[in-house]
């Protein structure tokens, strides 16, 4: 069996002309995979709508149903910064449910891999940054009320702060979040994570890696985690718009090994989100966040998952 990875059509919801979120990549990414010969159409498992319910475990009723219906007021909809439509509403649940398909996946075979997820700046009852449902938080959740897991650590490494995510699990012990992220940048006001490495702006690759590496195989040693969510947002790269940090495509690539090798080689179960990459060459963009589908493949292979 290869990587399972995760995608589905409705990934990609209409935005208006020139939005400068890079809704176009997801489908990209899943066309990339498969014309440079990552995956195979058979690796490919499409995700499902999940019920209110499930979103629910994290977010309020009210901002759910308000959400979904489109009812909920402007100065809310504008902290998102996209614009609702019934389109955007049904692409924000089906990713959610891809990330929960990602975590199940990752259960069963070791590893696996979304093409969409890390909603990282989505508070309980209101969303933020281009995140409106915390997909990793729901999915955190839902599978422990599955009792599929107990303890869960989040790796994020978007080059912003996983602040809702933060501040969802500020009091839970069974979710362990660990953020690395650019101090100066994104959003304004942290919260708190149970492990916070704020980098310095201007990082690059040694120095970045070097830092992770002081951090993640103590973590797992720690938590020892049932399941570990990672979120690998490409916006550390030196050509991201919104990054601030210095990382190149090998150094992603490298981060992605990294990552993956050392939870996996220490019997840690992986499910991989995509997370925030902004570009103004979509295909440069899509390339880099290929990387971490590039990397799980040989990892996967490698310890014949």
């Amino acid at each position: 069996m290869d990587l399972p990875i995760i995608y589905h059509p409705d990934y990609v919801a209409p935005l208006p002309e020139g939005h400068r979120f890079p809704m176009p990549k997801f489908r990209l990414l899943y066309e990339l995979l498969l014309s440079d010969g990552v995956a195979r159409p058979e690796q490919i498992h499409t995700s499902k709508l999940p019920p209110p319910e499930w979103i629910e475990l994290v977010h309020t009723p009210e901002y759910v149903q308000a959400y979904c219906e489109g009812t909920l007021d402007p100065k809310a909809q504008r902290r998102i910064g996209l614009p609702w439509t019934p389109a955007l509403a049904n692409r924000t649940c089906v990713a959610v449910g891809g990330t929960i398909l990602t975590a199940q996946l990752a259960l069963e075979c070791g590893l696996a891999c979304n093409t969409a997820g890390g909603t990282h700046h989505a508070f309980p009852s209101y969303g933020s940054g281009f995140c409106i449902f915390n997909d990793l938080a729901i999915a955190s959740r839902l599978l422990q009320h599955l009792n599929l897991v107990q303890k869960i650590l989040i790796v994020d490494l978007d080059v912003h702060q996983g602040d809702g995510t933060a501040f969802i699990f500020q009091d839970d012990e069974s979710v362990f979040t660990f953020s690395m992220h650019c101090e100066v940048n994104f959003p304004g006001t942290k919260q708190n994570s149970d492990l916070d490495v704020p980098l310095s702006e201007g990082m690059e690759d040694d120095e970045y890696l070097q830092t992770l590496a002081n951090y993640l195989p103590d973590l797992l040693s720690k938590v020892k985690p049932d399941l570990v969510l990672y979120d690998a947002g490409v916006d550390p790269h030196v050509g991201d718009r919104l990054g601030k940090l210095c990382l190149t495509d090998r150094g992603l690539f490298r981060r992605e090994m990294q990552v993956l090798s050392t939870c996996i080689a220490a019997g840690y179960p992986v499910a991989c989100v995509i997370g925030g990459g902004y570009a103004d060459d979509m295909n440069f963009l899509v390339y880099r966040h290929s990387l971490l589908h590039r990397a799980a493949s040989e990892v996967y292979r490698q310890y014949r998952l």
